[in-house]
């Protein structure tokens, strides 16, 4: 069958006229397959929107700065290219205007008492000039102390592992591959550079149409893996201290003010006992590697995806090879509360695991490899036994009241390895009921499908309000659900799903 995606984009970039879907689109299987013209129309305006985020949403790349070697051939190349607008003869930082604009900002969750409304366009020309200025991203400065990650965990199987941190030069001012850095905020109302456990869901723009930005976001957080800060910081949700960065933790965040050294603007929870963030780098850092086929990437950044694996085996604490949530919501639905195994970051934690194994069979590290292979097949039947009813896999192993809701994400895990190349991590014919299940549920019972899929929903049809996210639609987990659907053939529910967030989002029906 012939890949449709080419002539679609050809479609919607307007090389090939829209009377073409008329003919031979229409009569053949490419017809069935996008559902129509309708789909194609959803599929034009969703991609173009959604898109826009990048241009529009609040974004900072220092990449042409990093191209010259000297402010000198900047400034001469940039007099050239827009006079009057950059770094004077001087190597002087441009002036930017620091004007707010007239809507104030709110942070996704919770915020601070003392926390000033900053708006986007401020914060955005703010962090321009201090990555313009910062000798930090002068692509001289390196950080090359040597630590043994050994004391990150009493028992830790990464005792007497050491890593450099001078092997993750980020930006070498000669290396042709060197396209800068790149910064952009999760949404206009969360001002936090990259936040990570989003980017999960958006990366995958970045990796079709800018690869090259997608592997020096990975590089950066691939560094501020094997970073500490020590500083302290109150997390709002509980009241206690603890420390900026941990060690061996994904970071939530790249930072809001000073970005890539002061990481983790975010401080409702401690994310450093989240379970969704270290499994998260370790399938986006793969996804990237088995895409690009970069070996050079893969070496660099093995390092901290060793750490980042062995990092979780603190919270396998009765050894069964999986990972157990903590009664609290450590994870990217932080207002959602999770006991034991969870079929989410449990999901996740059996892809990373295979995923770290392929990785380190494609670099050679074959101890690794191996190492992961036994705990993946140790943790699978333990995670089937305890969640698996017969038709989905139960939001968690408790017995609170919502342990067994249809969380719609609950094979993010599956989406990633299936979208990487990866085998299965399930029979297909539970993926697939599954996924029926969600589409029945979370995406038909709650408008007749028309607003995409619901977070949670109880087996007995009702949405589950046991919290604020349970009962949200979020864009990024229903487009997951939708491709997850595609790569297991139920193109009508991928395609009825998707078209939920198109009502919901951009058509007039909607907030269009």
């Amino acid at each position: 069958m012939i890949d449709p995606i080419p002539e679609l984009v050809t479609v919607l970039a307007g090389t090939t006229p829209w009377s073409y879907l008329g003919g031979t689109w229409l009569d053949g299987p490419l017809g069935y397959r996008l559902g129509l013209v309708r789909c194609l129309i959803l599929y034009k305006f969703t991609l173009f929107n959604e898109l826009y985020f990048l241009v529009a949403g609040g974004t900072v790349w220092t990449g042409i700065l990093c191209l010259y070697k000297t402010l000198k051939d900047w400034h001469t190349c940039s007099r050239q290219l827009y006079p009057g607008n950059f770094i004077n003869a001087d190597g002087e930082a441009p002036k930017f205007e620091e004007k707010l604009s007239s809507g104030s900002s709110h942070h996704k969750s919770v915020k601070s008492k003392d926390q000033k409304p900053v708006s986007k366009d401020r914060h955005i020309n703010m962090v321009a000039k201090q990555t313009l200025t910062d000798s930090n991203l002068s692509n001289e400065s390196t950080l090359s102390r040597t630590f043994s990650v050994s004391d990150l965990a009493d028992g830790d199987s990464m005792r007497g592992r050491e890593y450099k941190e001078s092997d993750y030069v980020m930006h070498q001012q000669d290396d042709p591959e060197n396209v800068g850095r790149f910064l952009y905020l999760e949404g206009v109302e969360y001002i936090m550079w990259c936040t990570y456990d989003v980017h999960f869901y958006a990366s995958f723009a970045l990796l079709d149409l800018f690869p090259k930005i997608e592997l020096t976001i990975q590089r950066d957080f691939a560094r501020a893996v094997l970073h500490e800060d020590r500083r302290k910081v109150k997390f709002l949700a509980d009241g206690n201290w603890g420390i900026r960065k941990v060690k061996g933790a994904v970071p939530h965040d790249l930072g809001t003010h000073d970005p890539w050294n002061e990481m983790n603007a975010y401080n409702i929870h401690d994310t450093s006992k989240w379970k969704d963030l270290n499994p998260k780098f370790v399938l986006q850092v793969y996804r990237d590697f088995a895409a690009t086929g970069d070996m050079s990437f893969g070496r660099d950044v093995w390092p901290a995806v060793c750490a980042a694996m062995d990092y979780m085996e603190q919270f396998d604490r009765d050894g069964d090879g999986l990972v157990e949530n903590d009664g609290f919501p450590d994870q990217t639905y932080d207002a959602w509360t999770v006991h034991g195994i969870s079929a989410y970051c449990g999901c996740l934690w059996l892809a990373a695991l295979q995923a770290a194994a392929a990785m380190a069979q494609r670099l050679g590290d074959r101890a690794y490899a191996e190492k992961c292979k036994i705990k993946f097949l140790k943790a699978k039947p333990v995670f089937e036994s305890k969640l698996w009813n017969g038709s989905y896999f139960n939001y968690d192993s408790g017995s609170s009241s919502n342990s067994r809701s249809i969380q719609a994400d609950q094979l993010a895990g599956q989406w990633y390895s299936a979208s990487s190349g990866l085998p299965p991590l399930f029979e297909e014919i539970k993926i697939r009921n599954t996924l029926q299940k969600i589409f029945e549920f979370n995406v038909m019972k709650v408008r007749g499908g028309r607003m995409g899929a619901v977070n949670g929903m109880n087996p007995n049809g009702k949405v589950d309000e046991c919290c604020m996210q349970s009962r949200e639609i979020w864009t990024g987990v229903t487009y997951s659900l939708a491709a997850t659907m595609l790569l297991h053939g139920m193109e009508h529910q991928a395609f009825a799903t998707a078209e939920g967030i198109f009502i919901t989002g951009w058509s007039e029906e909607g907030f269009g």
